[in-house]
């Protein structure tokens, strides 16, 4: 019987104050139960093993970030929404790496725990809704996507290395940044036909 008061939510919120200290691949379970001052045996009350707490950590963190998210872009629209947006994602990366690096990493989540969280789902009710702003439809809606989450991913991920040793700041670098992409969204190029642009 696991001891009284832990519940998966206590062991998913140890674990995931590991992941933010340490990293994420320090998460295990034998750290996370001497976190909460139990067995391993004790954990496996709650979650099935390392990789269910990987997904719940995951879960966890897409939940807060579309929290903030949504918060700060709330009423907003075109520029000010993309930048509030964009900030919101940086500032959550910088405050909980591990947490939010759970979120990048193709982790086998249980599904029945992915079909009752909110956060994925509504993350993505929000970045549609921010880009269809800019009067996007698909496909071009999901490629505009992937443009967005690769800048933001590469950006908050090389920071956090220490990537960016030049003089200039990162913050004048990320402004500009969001500045191309606000352009790229509002002048998106129109599709190409097939074959244009193929070398001849």
């Amino acid at each position: 019987m696991g001891r009284a008061g832990l519940t998966a939510d206590r062991v998913t919120l140890a674990a995931a104050e590991l992941a933010d200290e340490a990293g994420l691949d320090q998460v295990t379970m034998s750290q996370v139960a001497r976190r909460l001052g139990v067995k391993d045996a004790s954990l496996y009350t709650h979650v099935r093993g390392l990789e269910d707490l990987r997904g719940r950590i995951a879960l966890l963190a897409a939940d807060e970030k579309t929290i903030r998210i949504a918060e700060a872009t709330a009423g907003l629209a075109g520029r000010d929404a993309l930048v509030a947006f964009a900030d919101a994602w940086r500032e959550y990366a910088a405050a909980h790496p591990g947490r939010y690096m759970a979120t990048q990493l193709p982790l086998k989540i249980d599904p029945e725990l992915a079909a009752n969280a909110p956060g994925p789902r509504r993350a993505v009710e929000l970045t549609y809704g921010m880009l269809r702003g800019y009067g996007l439809t698909e496909p071009d809606l999901t490629d505009a996507v992937r443009l967005l989450r690769s800048t933001f991913h590469g950006f908050v991920a090389l920071e956090a290395a220490g990537g960016f040793a030049h003089e200039r700041s990162p913050q004048d670098s990320w402004d500009r940044a969001l500045d191309a992409l606000h352009t790229a969204l509002t002048y998106w190029p129109a599709p190409r036909e097939a074959g244009e642009g193929d070398p001849t």
